[in-house]
């Protein structure tokens, strides 16, 4: 079969899309462990912990219920959206109703859902970056046009309202904003997230903003919901969230998308043909997370935080490297421009995704490079994993790259 025959196979729309990046990389990174490699992986953002003792015992009852082998609504278990309606309004601010909440496989659902109702062809979303890697492939397959707008660590990562005027043209239809920040781990301060949304207000353009992080921020920051600190904005604003990130969830596939109800029951008729409702078991064990205490939240968060500042420290001694300190999630995001073009073990990389293949193949660490989130110069590494990993992982970066100067 010639090549032109079998591109064809495959729609346009479907074969432009990347890989996930991120998931690529932890794949390879256990690929490796399997075949009894030393490998140790900062690529995926995954919690190290283990789901709640009693998420997991909600979880074992709601099996054994029969009602719970058959399909439920599409959009959610009344149950669940009334809990992340109480949870919504405890812990950000924002008084939502019930049917304006949509429960999804998982974040990833919800992201694309919401780009999917929004968007028309040719509608421009402007995306600060560096952004998460998934967010311009859903863009792009909902039919929109992702504009990028940098900012770089000297920046602190965080766009200004001035990069966002510039970027805005007569097709722009959402602005993307997450914060936490997935890659960097960057917090807006309340004062740009209202600068930010009384601009969009001002220019009649939707937000989607995602809270997913809203738990993890450290040194006193805030994270603070958008369409709180500018109630204008509810009307015109997308919410994303889910509890994977907070409970250590992440195969339970529990996501949510609030908003207008109109918007919301668009997004809940395209999950009724596309996948249906979340399974069962795992929304309603999300409801014992979202009802219980946030105690496990709290040991968790003093773990990333006591190796959040142990890894920005070792990546911050190794020379050429420049690691702002993230203020939340669990993301490192070093400029290691400052290493680039040195000769290290007969190889000279000249990109991050270069210099990641490096690391890869002499140290056996698996980290994501710059170009999976915007320009190349940067890796992420997330720090959600055992502390000894940690230590040992960057410890072999630093003797590697130590060998280049």
């Amino acid at each position: 079969m010639s090549a032109a025959t079998a591109q064809r196979r495959v729609s346009q729309r479907i074969g432009a899309i990347a890989e996930s990046a991120t998931l690529a990389v932890d794949a390879k990174a256990k690929a490796l462990k399997a075949e009894g490699r030393p490998v140790i992986g900062f690529g995926a953002g995954e919690p190290d912990f283990p789901t709640p003792d009693y998420v997991v015992e909600a979880a074992i009852e709601a099996a054994r219920v029969p009602a719970n082998h058959r399909y439920t609504p599409a959009g959610g278990l009344p149950d669940l959206k009334k809990a992340i309606a109480a949870k919504t309004e405890r812990d950000s601010g924002l008084l939502v109703a019930p049917d304006q909440v949509l429960v999804t496989n998982g974040g990833k659902q919800a992201v694309y859902q919401a780009f999917a109702t929004l968007l028309d062809p040719g509608d421009e979303v402007i995306v600060p970056t560096p952004y998460w890697t998934t967010y311009p492939e859903a863009i792009k397959l909902a039919g929109g046009v992702p504009v990028d707008v940098f900012a770089g660590a000297d920046a602190g990562y965080l766009v200004t309202v001035d990069q966002l005027e510039a970027a805005r043209t007569d097709r722009t239809k959402v602005l993307l904003f997450c914060s936490p920040s997935n890659p960097t781990g960057a917090v807006y301060p309340p004062d740009q997230v209202k600068a930010i949304g009384e601009w969009a207000l001002e220019h009649g353009i939707w937000v989607v903003t995602d809270e997913i992080y809203e738990h993890l921020v450290y040194d006193g920051a805030e994270s603070v919901s958008m369409p709180v600190v500018v109630p204008e904005l509810a009307d015109t604003c997308v919410v994303l969230n889910g509890v994977a990130k907070t409970y250590a969830m992440t195969g339970w596939r529990v996501g949510w998308l609030l908003g207008p109800k109109d918007v919301v029951k668009a997004a809940t008729n395209l999950q009724s043909h596309a996948t249906s409702n979340v399974a069962n078991v795992s929304q309603r064990a999300a409801i014992a997370a979202l009802t219980g205490d946030l105690s496990a939240v709290a040991m968790m968060r003093e773990a990333f935080d006591r190796r959040r500042r142990t890894i920005v420290d070792m990546l911050n001694a190794i020379d050429g490297v420049h690691c702002p300190t993230p203020q939340g999630a669990f993301y490192v995001y070093p400029s290691v421009e400052g290493v680039l073009g040195r000769t290290i073990r007969g190889r000279t990389p000249t990109t991050s995704a270069e210099l990641a293949e490096l690391i890869l193949d002499e140290v056996e660490v698996a980290v994501v490079p710059g170009e999976a989130f915007g320009p190349s110069g940067y890796l992420r590494l997330s720090y959600a994993l055992g502390d000894a990993d940690l230590a040992e992982g960057v410890g072999r970066i630093q003797e590697l790259l130590g060998e280049g100067r």
